[in-house]
């Protein structure tokens, strides 16, 4: 049997040899998908040090693989069958960057935040953005006490440890300029004064793409602030059944216990910040970025922040899973979702509706993975 992922919502599809080369529905989406072998051209790379090929696959678990399994089985017990999702969300996390959650309502992306959030231990704070939002509102205001005859700032709902900025792009550009300051500079400024937010901190926005009436889209120049960009999607039948069975006076979310303390993912981001990146995967990043600059069928390839976005959120990625150093499996596992949002495709691919996902397959296909020898 061989594989390959949808490219609108990243299911994994099997089918026959027979088949390959045609198109069908993805099951999960329904989407056109082409069938098309994606692990053929696939070589994983051992470190130079490893004799055996598989000793990756056979790495004993490390600290911040336990810490990540104890976070996701923790938030499991609220959002069902999206442990893939979960799991980009905390490579997200833990690389230092921000998630912009782009799907239909009630699919649980405010769920995913509040699991997250309540799994750390971490303050969180929730701005629900409409056009009358005022960048105070975020930041927060300077507020006059007359028994001191003195100004005292009072802190916005940006001052969390994690926030959520529900359907940002209902709000206006002013006030997603002040949330998107703090996302980049990691401070507040307010009368002149800087305030400095509290790490870590993790900014999950949530769009909905369907309904655009009375929105705000984020220009491209914006959407690049953000690390990753995910789509929940719906889940299958097996996993709405067992959330319909778990349906409850009270949100299994209310009563989510902390389970791995704050300075445990300290630790574990300065773990992340320790994964060996090989100069050959290096430059592997590097031919595709150049790709995507040269490709036809896109207008804007990715920039040299896409890059360090690449391998930041690939370090994380393989610290979560155990291992301490970064591969081509990786980089091309997680570009879909790091580049998705930042490529912009010309007019004549929008005509052919090929999809960025498309593009960065055939990118892959061109672009020559990197070997490494065994050791002997």
């Amino acid at each position: 049997m061989f594989r390959t992922h949808c490219g609108h919502c990243n299911q994994t599809i099997e089918f026959p040899e027979e088949l390959s080369g045609s198109r069908t529905e993805c099951p999960q989406c329904g989407n056109p998908t082409l069938l098309q072998d994606d692990t053929s051209k696939e070589v994983r790379i051992p470190r130079p040090r490893i004799a055996a090929p598989a000793a990756r696959e056979s790495v004993p678990e490390s600290g911040v693989q336990l810490m990540a399994d104890r976070i996701l089985d923790n938030m499991e017990s609220v959002i069902v069958g999206k442990r893939d999702r979960m799991t980009l969300l905390l490579a997200a996390y833990l690389a230092g960057g921000h998630v912009l959650l782009e799907d239909v309502p009630g699919v649980a992306k405010t769920m995913l935040a509040r699991a997250l959030a309540g799994s750390i231990g971490c303050s969180f704070k929730r701005i629900q953005c409409t056009p009358d939002l005022l960048p105070g509102d975020i930041t927060g205001t300077s507020v006059y006490d007359p028994r001191t005859s003195e100004f005292h700032f009072r802190k916005g709902p940006v001052f969390a440890q994690i926030v959520l900025a529900d359907e940002i792009n209902r709000a206006t550009p002013r006030a997603q300029s002040a949330l998107l300051e703090a996302m980049a500079e990691g401070r507040v400024t307010a009368d002149g004064a800087d305030h400095d937010l509290q790490p870590p901190f993790l900014v999950v926005a949530t769009q909905n793409p369907i309904d655009h009436e009375g929105t705000f889209p984020l220009p491209e120049a914006q959407l690049d602030r953000f690390l990753v960009r995910l789509s929940l999607g719906y889940p299958d039948a097996p996993d709405e059944e067992q959330l319909l069975q778990r349906s409850q006076t009270v949100h299994p979310v209310e009563s989510l216990a902390a389970v791995v303390p704050f300075e445990e993912v300290m630790e574990a981001r300065e773990a992340v910040d320790r994964v060996e990146l090989d100069e050959k995967v290096a430059r592997y990043v590097v031919a595709l970025m150049r790709a995507t600059r040269e490709h036809h069928g896109l207008r804007l390839g990715g920039s040299p922040r896409a890059s360090l976005a690449l391998v930041r959120c690939a370090r994380a990625y393989a610290a979560i899973h155990g291992y301490d150093f970064v591969m081509p499996d990786d980089i091309k596992l997680l570009a879909p979702h790091v580049l998705g949002h930042r490529l912009i495709p010309s007019p004549e691919t929008r005509l052919r509706r090929q999809s960025i996902p498309d593009l960065l397959r055939e990118i892959f296909r061109h672009v020559p993975v990197p070997r490494l020898p065994f050791a002997r």
